[in-house]
């Protein structure tokens, strides 16, 4: 079989599926992306909070998801979760093993690394933000939901894009782990194209150049938001003075 027609897109090819597979790849990190966006807020207010207890959780979340592998946190979530859902089944009268649907398990394990690493870039962008601007704020009565929706919001994501951007790339490649619970994204995509077809360098290197196009594509994505971004501060600055 030649080159173009296995990665075509006729039955015999394998273009629809790793075109498929790469559509659930970037589905799959960017719920990772939102579900670490909630547990790093929490996180870094918990860090940033007056109280030694709340400190004390968002450190302990920290060292935890940062200092386990992150393939032994995909198979902790897949045989917990599933060993979890299969004894609540046998509760109810259901028989049999109950697996954890794959995605769910890697959009949660994705996410819970990624939040230990946001936690860290929302935490160092909120002590990035002028504490005169905020004071000022307060000085004139300003509620403090107001103050973080037209002051600390804006700032904190405009500081945190660059931190973003790396852990956008380094859930891209967690993903990758996700292919150990059967989920037919790109890493597994590949290896199942590489294995019927005996063609394993040639479908390992079109793997390989996938991933390369959606790190390519996020750099142009996460680059042209914080030019808008800083145009847009840069434009605020002028109109106040």
């Amino acid at each position: 079989m030649e080159l173009f027609e296995m990665l075509g897109f006729s039955e015999q090819g394998w273009g629809a599926a790793l075109l498929l597979a790469t559509l659930l790849t970037v589905a799959l990190t960017l719920c990772g992306l939102l579900v670490g966006s909630v547990f790093g807020a929490l996180v870094a207010a918990a860090k940033l909070s007056p109280r030694r207890s709340l400190r004390s959780v968002g450190e302990l979340y920290s060292t935890v998801f940062r200092g386990i592998p992150e393939l032994l946190v995909i198979y902790l979530f897949y045989f917990g979760g599933s060993t979890l859902i299969t004894a609540i089944g046998q509760w109810f009268g259901a028989e049999g093993f109950i697996a954890t649907p794959p995605f769910l398990v890697g959009a949660l394990a994705v996410g819970m690394i990624s939040g230990s690493y946001q936690a860290e870039v929302y935490r160092g962008a909120y002590l990035a933000v002028s504490q005169g601007e905020l004071e000022a704020a307060r000085a004139i009565g300003m509620p403090t939901l107001m103050l973080a929706r037209r002051i600390l919001m804006p700032q904190i994501f405009r500081l945190s894009l660059p931190g973003l951007g790396n852990v956008w790339q380094m859930s891209l490649k967690d993903s990758a782990l996700i292919s150990v619970t059967g989920l037919a994204e790109l890493m597994r995509t590949t290896q199942i194209a590489a294995g019927s077809t005996r063609q394993y360098f040639t479908f390992y290197i079109v793997g390989g150049i996938l991933y390369l196009v959606l790190t390519g594509m996020s750099n142009q994505v996460f680059g042209r938001a914080e030019k808008h971004m800083g145009k847009s501060q840069r434009r605020n600055f002028a109109a106040g003075n």
